[in-house]
């Protein structure tokens, strides 16, 4: 009991320490999230692409601060994922994740629906007329375009800011291939999921497979949707865990927790952002990275792994600000961080 009282009084004389801040750290007040008003002032207010993000698939915004809005940006094509899409996405997400301004990242379709899949007029050269003069040169060929559509998504992953995918209309083949490497999907009512490949004579090959059941932990509906080519409806993706479409800052909604529009799941979807940006970096970050660790490995190496992470991360002065916030009883969102 004596030892265990000891080092309750060193960790508390060791916190204290460190909640003597610096006279030069001051503590500013950051902005809550923004109505719908105010978000539609301010976006017509800000540049049309983001500063670096330039691209012929995708628009990139600032939505709020630090949050950015990627658009699948091909209305007239149902967002079809062309080559440039291919490319963009890997090029758009490696720039996200040096950003050290943004802590949140949505996505969403532009037009009526959220992706119909690959665009496979565009695609059709380099699926169907592989280079190579023999079965290894083409096999060799193939292997490394599947891998390069794999990092597509797979970079959506490694991005170590949060990724809200915000769904409406159609979710088609490699639609869902790019939402389950998000993580956090929510969608509106009319919102439609369908594991198309088979339907075309493949097996999907870019993360479904591999991501699906872990996400929604029931093997025989991935198996079933995956055979089948069935569609998944937005009720049926809510109960299953493929979608948490809670709603919090619209109470109406509450009941059916789904989103009648794509306008109100957009709010939504920014404003649940918004929360998430109004936090530690260092710690919402590393929350992504350790979750995604240990959802591949056993538990055992996920704490050996989390211990490793923290003996360096629980060093930040983030710590430092937010328990001086909640000993002062300020909010939470008072708090600013500094970039990372």
């Amino acid at each position: 009991m004596t030892v265990a009282m000891a080092a309750s009084r060193s960790l508390r004389n060791l916190l204290m320490r460190r909640l003597t801040v610096p006279a030069h750290q001051d503590f500013s007040v950051s902005l809550r999230p923004m109505g719908s008003a105010a978000q539609e002032q301010a976006s017509r207010a800000a540049p049309c692409e983001a500063s670096g993000h330039s691209y012929e698939s995708l628009l990139v915004t600032p939505a709020e601060k630090h949050i950015l809005h990627v658009q699948l940006n091909r209305p007239d094509k149902r967002n079809a994922m062309n080559k440039a899409f291919w490319r963009e996405m890997v090029e758009c997400f490696n720039k996200i994740a040096q950003d050290s301004g943004c802590r949140a990242v949505v996505i969403s379709g532009a037009g009526k629906m959220f992706s119909s899949g690959i665009d496979l007029m565009d695609m059709a050269s380099d699926l169907l007329q592989p280079e190579g003069d023999d079965v290894a040169r083409i096999s060799w060929y193939l292997r490394d375009l599947i891998s390069r559509y794999q990092e597509t998504f797979s970079v959506i992953e490694k991005c170590p800011k949060p990724v809200i995918a915000a769904i409406h209309g159609n979710c088609i083949g490699a639609g869902v291939d790019l939402i389950t490497a998000c993580d956090i999907r929510y969608c509106t009512q009319d919102a439609v999921f369908q594991v198309k490949e088979v339907d075309v004579g493949l097996a999907a090959d870019v993360g479904t497979l591999q991501r699906l059941p872990k996400i929604i932990g029931n093997q025989s509906l991935v198996n079933e949707l995956a055979f089948t080519c069935r569609k998944m409806m937005a009720d049926e993706a809510l109960s299953s865990g493929l979608v948490s479409c809670l709603s919090r800052p619209l109470l109406s909604l509450r009941r059916s927790r789904m989103f009648p529009d794509k306008e109100l799941m957009l709010d939504s979807a920014l404003a649940l952002a918004a929360e998430i940006a109004s936090k530690s970096p260092v710690a919402v970050q590393s929350t992504k990275i350790n979750l995604l660790y240990s959802r591949d490995h056993p538990v055992a190496e996920g704490l050996n792994y989390m211990a490793t992470w923290n003996m360096s991360m629980l060093q930040t002065q983030d710590i430092v600000k937010s328990v001086q916030a909640m000993m002062e009883k300020k909010d939470a969102k008072s708090v600013t961080f500094s970039k990372l």
